[in-house]
């Protein structure tokens, strides 16, 4: 099994600046997943997928090379992550390498560890039939509790008659940890562009491993976050 983990990791982050390569509690931040990654042993080759020359420089110095740069026209805010894997894959193939899974792993991820990618390899391992795997968690309150404002800025219920239900009669619910992804190579090179999802088995992240930084609020909670884990 030759497996490729790639870490999108583009220059341009307007709400946090060199958001990739900031100090998160006196470390880059791309120094976490990617010493997470070498830890495990799994991988063939681990990737980071960059157009910015300060990220290719602290990534070597974590000792990871950089075998090339992200192309401009893969490189602006509205390109989804299938046509980068799809560019990366195609590259190495072309130097004579090829994988049979295509790993995906977030760059702003300081929670993650060696054990759990190592799970998560034997979980994919194990369900032959999926497309890919992604790590998710638990929504921290029942989705029918929400509430959207009308035009009147009056609280309207998405889901009439749920809001009184107790949390423990209503069914758990997850979405995307931001934190890794697991494709066959046979997905990645067969995607028209976007990732599908279909097949998608789940490796379950505690609600206190994670979170998404957007923006320096969030940066700042994750920071108090990793330092109490």
């Amino acid at each position: 099994m030759k497996r490729i983990a790639i870490i999108p990791a583009r220059g341009g982050s307007k709400r946090i600046p060199q958001k990739n390569i900031k100090s998160f509690c006196g470390k880059p931040m791309i120094s976490y997943p990617i010493q997470a990654l070498l830890e495990t042993n799994l991988f063939d080759k681990i990737h980071v997928s960059t157009d910015e020359k300060k990220v290719v420089e602290m990534t070597e110095q974590q000792g990871v090379k950089v075998d090339f740069y992200r192309p401009k026209n893969l490189s602006d805010d509205y390109t989804p992550i299938m046509p980068v894997l799809k560019y990366v894959v195609k590259e190495y193939k072309k130097r004579g390498q090829t994988f049979d899974e295509v790993w995906v792993i977030l760059p702003c991820s300081p929670m993650l560890n060696a054990k759990d990618l190592i799970k998560a390899s034997i979980r994919f391992k194990e369900s032959p039939s999926s497309n890919s795997l992604m790590s998710v968690t638990e929504y921290p309150v029942p989705i029918e509790w929400a509430f959207e404002t009308n035009d009147k800025g009056v609280l309207q219920s998405l889901n009439n008659g749920h809001f009184a239900t107790r949390s423990q009669d209503l069914k758990k619910r997850y979405y995307d940890a931001g934190m890794f992804y697991i494709y066959t190579e046979k997905v990645v090179s067969n995607a028209e562009y976007d990732v599908t999802d279909e097949r998608i088995i789940p490796y379950f992240i505690p609600k206190g491993k994670a979170i998404d930084i957007d923006d320096i609020e969030d940066w700042e909670y994750a920071e108090k976050l990793f330092k109490v884990n």
